[in-house]
C-alpha cells in the first residue's frame, strides 16, 4: 500500500509537470527551477489573487464617489497642465519672434547726453542720459561681471529665466515684513530685470501722451498681470539670446546714478576710466548702485556708496569670485572718485553753459553732444578754496549768508564760477547768474567812464559838500556819504577811491543820466536802470556775471564784453562743430584812453581807497567796492592785467549783513581767490593811462592845479570844456535844476564804503 501510494504521488507530479518518466521527475523539476517560464504560461497558471470585497452600504458609496472625484481631478489637472504648457509655448514662441537682434537693445535711451570739456579738452561734466558706448559681458572687467552676478542673481547661469527659489524667498520676506506678496522684494533674476528694462518690448512713444517719466513708472509697475508677462518675456529672452548676451543688455541699459546709463558711462563718470579697467573696489561700487542708483550714487553720498560696495565685496568672496584676502584689500582701499565726479558734474558753471546753448542741443537733445567750454579747473578750485578760506575762518558757522564768485578773462571767457556756498551741486539756484541784486557803489565806475569819455580828467576837482535835489513826486533828496562827513574839494580819482556819493551824483547829473545809462548798458548791464539821480549810486539791479563782464570791458580798453562759457558744440563722432561761441569782445563803448584813465582811478581804490584789503603780492590791481542800503548786498569787483573777478555777498532773503561792507569780506574773498588764480602767472602791469596835470578855472584864468588840501573852492572843468564858466559842474547843475530840483525816480541808499 505504501509503495502504491508513492507511485500515485509520482504520477500526479509527472502529470503536473508534463513528464512521462517517473525516474526523471526530480531532475527535471530541478532544471525547471533554473529556467524562467514564459510570461503567458506563468500568467495562465498563476492563481488569481482574491479580490477584496467592496464595501457595501453608505461607506462604500462615498468611497466610490471619492475615488471618482480624485480620478476626475487628476484628469482635469493633467489636461490643464498640458494645455498650459501648450499655451505657454505659444506665448513664449510669439514673444521670441518679436525680439530684435541683441545689438539693437544695447542703447535704450529716449534722449541724448551732453559731455562738457574744459579749456584743456578734459571732461569735467555731463548732463542728460549719458551713454559711454556699448560693452559686452566678455569685454568688461571680470570683476564687474562677477560683482553684478554675485549681487543681483548668483544662479544666473543655472536657471531658465525664472528662479522659483528666489520668488518664494521674496514672497516669504515680503509677508514677514507686513507687505503684500508682490510688494517690496521681487526675487527677480537678471533676465527678468532686463525684461523690465526693455519695458517688456514696449518702446517709448512720445506721441502716446505720456512723459518719459510716466512711461518708465509704468514699466516698473509690479501688478500681477505685468509680473506674468515679465515671466513670459524672460523665458523668451532665454530662448532667443545666450546668457552673456542677456547680461550684456543689462550692463548697457541699467541706470547707475548720476545720469549714467550703462556700465561704461558709470565707469567714465565716476572713475574716469573704461569699464574694462575697473578694479574690484570700483566694480563693487558700480554693481552696488543697481539696487538704488539715485540714493547710492557716489556723487550724492560717497560714504553710503562705499558701504554698499563693501557688502558687494563680501558677497563676491562668499561666492568664490574673490579670495578673503582680496576682499579685505578692496574694503580697506575703497574706490576713489575722479576729479570730474568730485566736482559734482560741473556744478554752477555746467548749469550756466547748458542754459546758454540752444535747448534742442542741450536740455532736449536726442543726440550725444560734446561742448567745449572756457572752464579752467585749476581756477575753479581756486574760487572754491578762496571762498571756503574766508567762510571757515571769518564767518560764523551758523550764518546763512551766501556768496557768489565769477572769474573771467578780459574777453569775457568765464574761467570759474561759484553760485553759492554749496559748491558741489547741480540744478541749484545760481547767485552768480540768476540773482538780481542792487549794485551799490560798484556801479560808480560807469559814471566816471561816461565823464572821462566826454573829456573829464581823473584830476578834475568836484565839491563834496551837502547837496540836495528835489525829485518830482518824491520831494527833496539829500545824498550822504557812508561816513556822514564831507571832504570838500577833491579830485575825481579820490572821490572814486573813497567811494564818495555826492561827487558821483554831481558828475552823473553833469554828463547826463541818459549818457551814464547808455554807457552802463553798452558795457553789459542789461536790466532796466533807475531813472532818477540815485542811479549814480547803484540803485539799479544787476547780476554778478553782468557786472564782472562790464568790468572786463574796462580792462580790455573800453569795448563791450559778452561773458561766455561755450566755445563750440558738436555731435559725438563729428569732426566739425555745429556752432561756435556766442560771446567775446563786442563794440567799443568808451575811448581807449578814457578806459586807461578809469583803470588809473580804479587802481587807487585798491592801493589807497576802500579796497585795500584786496591787495596781494605787490601786483597792480584795480577794482571797486559796493555796499547797498542797510548792507543787504556787498560787492567787490576788480582785475589784474590778466583776469577779472567779481564777488557778491548777502542773504537770499535780503537780511542785512552785520558789519560787512564791500571793502571787507567780499574784498578778502576776492584776494584769496585771485591769489590762487595767479599762482604761476607772471606779474604784468595794468594798462593804465596816467592823466595829464589838471588845471583849475580861476576867476582870472587857467593855472596849474594846487594840491588837494590847498585847492581853492572853485570847480575844475574838463580840459576840452575849459572855456566854460567857472564852477562848471555846480553851474550846470544849477542851470538844470535851479532851486526847485528835478528828475525822477526813487532815491538810492546813502552809501560809500570804508
Amino acid at each position: 500500500m505504501t509503495g502504491s501510494s508513492k507511485r500515485k504521488s509520482t504520477l500526479v507530479a509527472d502529470n503536473r509537470y508534463g513528464r512521462k518518466s517517473t525516474a526523471a521527475a526530480p531532475k527535471t523539476a530541478s532544471k525547471n527551477k533554473l529556467k524562467p517560464k514564459p510570461a503567458a504560461q506563468s500568467k495562465a497558471k498563476r492563481p488569481r489573487k482574491p479580490q477584496r470585497p467592496r464595501r457595501g452600504g453608505i461607506l462604500g458609496f462615498f468611497s466610490a464617489v471619492a475615488r471618482w472625484i480624485l480620478r476626475l481631478i487628476w484628469v482635469i489637472i493633467s489636461r490643464t497642465v498640458l494645455v498650459g504648457f501648450a499655451v505657454l509655448a505659444l506665448i513664449v514662441g510669439y514673444l521670441y519672434t518679436t525680439l530684435p537682434p541683441v545689438e539693437e537693445l544695447l542703447d535704450g535711451r529716449a534722449s541724448g547726453s551732453v559731455t562738457m570739456l574744459d579749456n584743456r579738452d578734459e571732461v569735467f561734466a555731463w548732463r542728460g542720459d549719458q551713454f559711454g558706448g556699448a560693452v559686452t559681458a566678455e569685454n568688461v572687467s571680470p570683476h564687474l561681471k562677477n560683482a553684478v552676478i554675485a549681487t543681483e542673481d548668483k544662479r544666473f547661469y543655472k536657471h531658465f529665466g525664472l528662479s522659483p527659489r528666489g520668488i518664494a524667498s521674496a514672497v516669504r520676506i515680503n509677508m514677514s515684513e507686513g507687505r503684500g506678496p508682490l510688494s517690496g522684494h521681487g526675487g527677480s533674476t537678471i533676465t527678468q530685470q532686463t525684461a523690465k528694462l526693455l519695458c517688456l518690448g514696449e518702446p517709448f512713444d512720445p506721441s502716446a501722451g505720456k512723459t518719459e517719466a510716466e512711461y518708465e513708472a509704468e514699466c516698473r509697475r509690479g501688478s500681477l498681470k505685468r509680473k506674468a508677462k515679465e515671466a513670459f518675456f524672460a523665458m523668451a529672452m532665454e530662448a532667443k539670446y545666450s546668457k552673456n548676451e542677456i547680461l550684456s543688455i543689462y550692463l548697457n541699459r541699467a541706470y547707475m546714478g548720476g545720469g549714467a546709463y550703462g556700465a561704461e558711462a558709470a565707469s567714465e563718470r565716476f572713475f574716469g576710466k573704461s569699464a574694462a579697467e575697473l578694479n574690484p573696489s570700483e566694480a563693487a561700487m558700480i554693481a552696488g548702485l543697481l539696487t538704488a542708483p539715485s540714493t547710492l550714487s557716489p556723487t550724492s553720498n560717497l560714504e553710503r556708496s562705499r558701504n554698499r560696495a563693501a557688502t558687494v565685496l563680501r558677497l563676491m568672496a562668499d561666492q568664490g569670485y574673490l579670495s578673503e584676502e582680496e576682499a579685505a584689500v578692496g574694503q580697506a582701499n575703497p574706490a576713489e572718485l575722479s576729479e570730474a565726479a568730485e566736482a559734482r558734474a560741473g556744478g554752477y558753471f555746467a548749469d550756466w553753459v547748458m542754459s546758454t546753448g540752444p535747448e534742442f542741443f542741450t536740455r532736449n537733445t536726442t543726440e550725444d553732444v560734446i561742448i567745449r567750454t572756457t572752464l579752467d579747473q585749476r581756477m575753479q578750485q581756486a574760487a572754491v578754496d578762496g571762498l571756503n578760506a574766508i567762510f571757515d575762518t571769518k564767518v560764523s558757522a551758523s550764518s546763512k549768508a551766501q556768496a557768489a564768485i565769477v572769474v573771467m578773462s578780459a574777453d569775457g571767457a568765464v574761467r570759474a564760477m561759484v553760485g553759492g556756498r554749496k559748491t558741489k551741486v547741480s540744478g541749484a539756484f545760481n547767485r552768480a547768474t540768476q540773482a538780481l541784486r542792487q549794485t551799490g557803489s560798484a556801479f560808480k565806475p560807469f559814471v566816471y567812464a561816461a565823464a572821462l569819455d566826454l573829456g573829464y580828467s581823473p584830476n578834475d576837482l568836484v565839491d563834496d559838500s551837502p547837496y540836495c535835489i528835489n525829485i518830482r513826486g518824491s520831494g527833496e533828496w539829500c545824498p550822504k556819504n557812508y561816513t556822514n562827513r564831507f571832504v570838500g574839494q577833491t579830485t575825481m580819482t579820490n572821490a572814486l577811491a573813497q567811494s564818495l556819493n555826492i561827487p558821483a551824483v554831481k558828475i552823473s547829473e553833469s554828463v547826463g543820466r541818459e549818457t551814464v545809462s547808455a554807457v552802463a548798458s553798452q558795457f553789459g548791464i542789461k536790466n532796466d536802470l533807475a531813472a532818477g539821480p540815485a542811479m549814480a549810486l547803484g540803485a539799479s539791479e544787476s547780476t554778478l556775471i553782468e557786472m564782472t563782464g562790464a568790468f572786463a570791458g574796462i580792462l580790455n580798453g573800453g569795448s563791450s564784453v559778452t561773458p561766455y562759457g561755450l566755445v563750440d558744440l558738436r555731435l559725438r563722432g563729428d569732426a566739425e562743430a555745429l556752432m561756435g561761441s556766442g560771446g567775446g569782445i563786442g563794440e567799443r563803448v568808451i575811448q581807449e584812453g578814457a578806459a586807461g584813465q578809469l583803470i588809473y582811478m580804479m587802481e587807487k581804490v585798491v592801493s589807497e581807497g576802500t579796497g585795500t584789503r584786496a591787495k596781494f603780492g605787490g601786483r597792480q590791481l584795480a577794482g571797486k567796492t559796493g555796499t547797498t542800503s542797510a548792507a543787504k548786498d556787498a560787492w567787490f569787483i576788480g582785475f589784474s592785467a590778466d583776469y577779472v573777478a567779481g564777488v557778491w555777498m548777502g542773504y537770499d532773503d535780503n537780511t542785512p549783513l552785520k558789519g560787512v561792507a564791500g571793502g571787507g569780506l567780499p574784498a578778502e574773498i576776492w584776494r584769496e581767490v585771485m591769489m590762487r588764480v595767479h599762482e604761476g602767472v607772471p606779474d604784468r602791469p595794468l594798462p593804465i593811462v596816467a592823466p595829464a596835470p589838471a588845471q583849475v578855472v580861476f576867476e582870472g584864468g587857467v593855472n596849474e592845479v594846487a594840491p588837494i588840501d590847498q585847492a581853492v573852492p572853485v570847480q575844475q572843468v574838463p580840459q576840452q570844456q575849459q572855456q566854460r564858466p567857472a564852477s562848471f559842474i555846480d553851474q550846470v547843475l544849477q542851470d538844470i535844476f535851479g532851486n526847485s530840483g528835478g528828475g525822477n525816480g526813487a532815491p538810492a541808499p546813502n552809501e560809500g564804503e570804508r
